[in-house]
């Protein structure tokens, strides 16, 4: 019985992990597993993935990604640099980014940022022209900040 439940366990962790990060790749996969605390050989990794149903799909700006039936795979950085007009400033702090916005803009831009699930993001909440953005554990918010201008960059350039 503790067999099925550390599959089921371990297969909850991989759904997390695919409904919060890209993941192109069953080695990327593996290597977060790993960051968990879960170490496991690709073919475990391989029928895991079978078991839930996880699909590689291909990606607007190219590349390939898991994602699994209600948890569609992120859209790469297009809706990111749709809203770049909307952001006025970005600045981080020793916790948190924060960005503003032009009056009514800053749940676009969240939604924008939540549906591109950036890689160092845990969530944002959104008022009317201010959004918070928590990083994930680990991440320092000088990188989401730069990140994140890096995409709106390309956004002006485009």
């Amino acid at each position: 019985m503790a067999d099925v439940a550390t599959h089921r366990a371990r297969r909850e962790v991989i759904r997390r992990l695919l409904r919060t990060h890209v993941v192109g790749t069953q080695e990327e996969l593996g290597e977060l597993l790993k960051r968990e605390g879960i170490e496991v050989t690709q073919a475990t990794l391989s029928r895991d993935l079978a078991r839930l149903q996880a699909r590689r799909v291909t990606l607007p700006d190219g590349g390939t990604v898991y994602e699994l039936d209600g948890a569609p795979a992120p859209k790469g950085e297009e809706p990111l640099r749709a809203v770049h007009s909307l952001v006025t400033a970005v600045d981080d702090s020793d916790a948190m980014v924060v960005v503003r916005t032009l009056p009514g803009g800053a749940p676009a831009v969240a939604h924008a940022i939540d549906a591109t699930r950036p890689a160092g993001v845990l969530g944002t909440l959104a008022g009317d022209d201010t959004i918070f953005i928590v990083p994930r554990k680990g991440v320092r918010p000088a990188r989401v900040k730069r990140d994140l201008l890096t995409v709106w960059k390309k956004g002006v350039a485009s």
